[in-house]
């Protein structure tokens, strides 16, 4: 029974972050409906629905579709509305980031006292009061942020069930530990152990020059951001790399190619060039992906 004292921090901690998350949430739905008391009747339904999209948002067009909702509701005069479309459009979330659009927002929504606008615009000064057509026009709608399209060819030579039938026995519980693991995360198996096998050959011990770790290769800053206390157990970094791969992937809306640029480079560098970055590395990577999984979404019904 040694092992009790030793959980007992765990337990601790575990019921501290359950009762704060509880709290934080608690606490956001009582600013939520303190601002939507503010609003008028017309504008009410509209910041709800963009409220609800935002924080339960699954893709791009989720967000997108806040943003039409919000400026709706800005063009009939909602304050908040300003606000929120202006941190839309700052951030790039769902429309095409717009610097000037975001910066007129927050000056109109801080003209009349919205103080977190005003707060906004220290960051992202006033150049020339550019409002979005949607705030114009109920004819018009926000532009979608984008990616560009790519295109790979698709070898006959390998894939990754030809991979693996060809792999040493000492390394196909692997296999049964990604079969077992992903469908837990939504995750076809085929596309991990395609990652698995370009990032690390199948080595839990494998270690890069940049210091990624293990089988599915996760440095530092992801071992920490998801939690792996050691990042070559195989169990804990395989469980890693799928939430991060379900992380991407939810991200950008299931396209493989930009999940794979997004684990190699970083989502970052996907979200900064529109797309898979121009580097030599992040372009063989994505492509030796696509080559082994030979599917470009996933992973809907795999």
């Amino acid at each position: 029974m040694t092992f009790i004292p030793r959980l007992l921090p765990l337990l601790l901690a575990l019921l501290v972050l359950l009762f704060y998350g509880t709290f934080s949430f608690a606490q956001q739905d009582e600013e939520l409906e303190t601002i939507l008391e503010l609003e008028m009747p017309a504008t009410r339904q509209l910041m709800e629905r963009a409220f609800r999209l935002t924080r339960h948002g699954r893709n791009r067009n989720d967000y997108w579709q806040a943003a039409v909702n919000f400026c709706k509701a800005a063009r009939l005069g909602s304050i908040e509305a300003q606000y929120q479309l202006g941190m839309l459009y700052a951030s790039g979330t769902g429309v095409r980031s717009h610097r000037d659009y975001a910066a007129a927002l927050f000056a109109t929504a801080g003209q009349q006292g919205h103080q977190l606008a005003q707060a906004m615009l220290d960051s992202m000064p006033l150049k020339k009061l550019q409002l979005p057509g949607c705030m114009l026009s109920d004819k018009q709608l926000p532009a979608k942020s984008g990616y560009r399209s790519h295109s790979f060819s698709f070898s006959k030579d390998i894939d990754i069930d030809k991979l693996i039938k060809k792999l040493p026995p000492q390394k196909t519980w692997i296999i049964d530990l990604v079969y077992t693991m992903a469908p837990w995360y939504q995750i076809d198996p085929r596309l991990a152990l395609s990652i698995i096998s370009i990032e690390s050959n199948f080595n839990p011990n494998a270690v890069s020059p940049k210091n990624a770790m293990g089988l599915m290769q996760l440095i530092p800053a992801t071992a920490e951001r998801f939690n792996v206390q050691d990042a070559f157990d195989a169990a804990q970094n395989i469980k890693a790399g799928l939430r991060y791969l379900r992380w991407l992937l939810k991200r950008y809306d299931g396209d493989v190619a930009l999940a794979a640029a997004g684990y190699n480079a970083g989502e970052g560098a996907v979200d900064r060039h529109k797309g898979i970055p121009p580097y030599p590395e992040t372009q063989a990577y994505v492509a030796r992906v696509l080559n082994l999984y030979k599917k470009k979404r996933c992973c809907d019904g795999f």
